[in-house]
């Protein structure tokens, strides 16, 4: 029997152009796709988070075959399903003649490790290939970040722009004169009939198969399955990003901060799942969109905030998330130990903001960053919420969540338990923000302008308490000082109200 090469093919690795199948003979390789209780459980994830991506990994075995490529697939009802990678690759070593092991590198410090034991445990060689769906390799994000005190994401963007060449002029300089116009994307929205709407995708007879499959294993899961709306294959993906780029991407950049009751999606493009497991290549969405661009078709303020998004964000927390290293998920630099409130997973709160975007998050394993950074998380973070339940929280709800993009992002950015290392400040605020940016405090039971007294919103009397708990650690950052000038203003009896309020409020949670 000819000797194979075992090609293990990950749930985010969808991709045409893995790595691992760069130069492969498809007579001498054996695909393996693998549907394991490992994955779907490490944390609960939402039921539509496991259906779309079992769904989409089906698919796509579908079409790795109809290209000659041998697909075994293992799902995750079969009777000898053992429920890990790595007992699935020692179940497929069984069944063929393995002379070796290809992958692509995983996106995880935990699958990473189980990888790098297979050479050990099987006794063959095992290939790991860099991820070259990425810009930055991790050695060119280590040399970036070597020796310098803060590793700020606008100064890596400027060498993401410079490395890809996109939206720089003839001279090599930013287009417009400037790198970032974020200031410019922060204007509050209005009800509009024509708001473009992304495309449902009506699930076909796999994924509803999927989706039955998930409803019976998963049943104590959270999410629903009820408004399922996810592409699945490479074609519908494309067609949602075509959706995006015809009809929202010019009003994006204005609108890409604001929030408006019952409407989940506004002008945001709903791709990160597809780029995410690999259904949409990112360098090639962006060059379309600075080409939209460069044609007149869209400002500047749209192509470079959503630009910024994917070779900016999404490139230097994966730089940091391998950076740091595995005990990164640990940190609580403010040393915050409340457990998550029961309302994350119910939806059952009177503060329509966060009833919102939990109502929203459940239903659609969907809520775009400002919900993420300036609402659930703002929240969790002036109640004092431990930033670990805070991060598994994030990892099990949405459906573009693994743990390389979402860990930093929450941790860091949103939780500030890593003191610093991403975000320059907390990224605190009272109800104010979430007033100027969305119509919810209009329709809240809660008074927005009131900081004191049971009618007062949350937020204000948690802001303030969030600043006086954290005093000693956060009252010499610069970025902090009016805020702080503000409450040490405060007359003391003002203070111990609002402290009073916050600690009343806290311990009705």
């Amino acid at each position: 029997m000819q000797e194979k090469t075992l090609i293990p093919i990950l749930g985010d690795q969808l991709s045409w152009n893995m790595s691992s199948l760069a130069g492969q003979e498809k007579d001498r390789s054996v695909l393996l796709m693998m549907e394991v209780e490992a994955e779907a459980t490490y944390v609960k994830h939402h039921k539509a988070k496991i259906a779309y991506i079992f769904s989409a990994m089906r698919h796509h075995a579908e079409t790795l075959r109809s290209r000659g490529w041998t697909v075994d697939y293992v799902k995750l009802d079969d009777p000898d399903n053992s429920g890990s990678f790595t007992g699935e690759i020692a179940r497929a070593c069984e069944r063929y003649t393995i002379d070796s092991i290809r992958i692509t590198e995983a996106g995880e410090w935990r699958i990473m490790a189980m990888i790098e034991n297979w050479q050990d445990q099987f006794d063959i060689p095992v290939t790991i290939c860099p991820d070259d769906r990425f810009i930055a390799t991790h050695k060119e994000f280590d040399d970036w970040a070597e020796g310098k005190k803060q590793l700020r994401m606008e100064f890596f963007y400027r060498e993401m722009r410079r490395k890809t060449g996109l939206l720089l002029d003839e001279d090599g300089k930013p287009e417009g004169g400037k790198w970032n116009y974020d200031a410019e994307n922060r204007k509050p929205a209005q009800s509009d009939l024509m708001m473009p709407k992304p495309i449902r995708f009506d699930p076909d007879e796999i994924t509803q198969e999927v989706m039955e499959l998930v409803a019976e294993k998963f049943a104590d899961h959270p999410g629903s399955l009820d408004h399922f709306h996810f592409a699945v294959t490479h074609e519908e993906a494309l067609r949602q990003r075509r959706q995006f780029l015809d009809h929202a991407l010019a009003q994006f950049g204005d609108y890409q901060d604001a929030m408006l009751t019952g409407e989940p999606f506004l002008w945001h493009s709903i791709l990160s799942p597809y780029i995410n497991s690999g259904l949409l290549d990112p360098l090639e969405l962006c060059q379309e969109v600075a080409d939209l661009y460069a044609d007149g078709k869209v400002p500047l303020n749209a192509a470079e905030g959503f630009i910024r998004q994917i070779i900016g964000w999404r490139e230097y927390v994966r730089g940091i998330y391998w950076r740091e290293g595995p005990d990164y998920a640990e940190r609580n630099f403010l040393d915050a130990r409340r457990p998550l409130p029961e309302f994350y997973y119910t939806g059952d709160t009177d503060m329509l903001c966060l009833s919102e975007a939990i109502g929203q998050t459940l239903d659609l394993s969907y809520a775009h960053h400002i919900q993420r950074l300036m609402i659930t998380g703002n929240f969790a973070l002036i109640a004092g919420i431990d930033p670990h339940a805070v991060h598994i929280w994030y990892l099990e709800v949405y459906a573009d969540a693994y743990e390389w993009v979402e860990l930093p992002n929450t941790l860091g950015m949103s939780q500030f338990g890593d003191g610093g290392i991403i975000a320059s400040k907390p990224y605190a605020s009272s109800g104010n923000y979430i007033n100027k940016m969305s119509d919810h405090c209009t329709s809240c039971r809660y008074d927005v302008k009131q900081r004191m007294g049971k009618k007062a919103c949350p937020f204000n009397a948690l802001y303030w308490d969030f600043l006086a708990r954290n005093e000693e650690k956060l009252a010499k950052n610069n970025r902090l000082a009016m805020p702080y000038r503000i409450w040490n203003a405060m007359d003391s009896d003002v203070q111990k109200q609002l402290r009073d309020g916050a600690q009343a409020f806290l311990e009705r949670l």
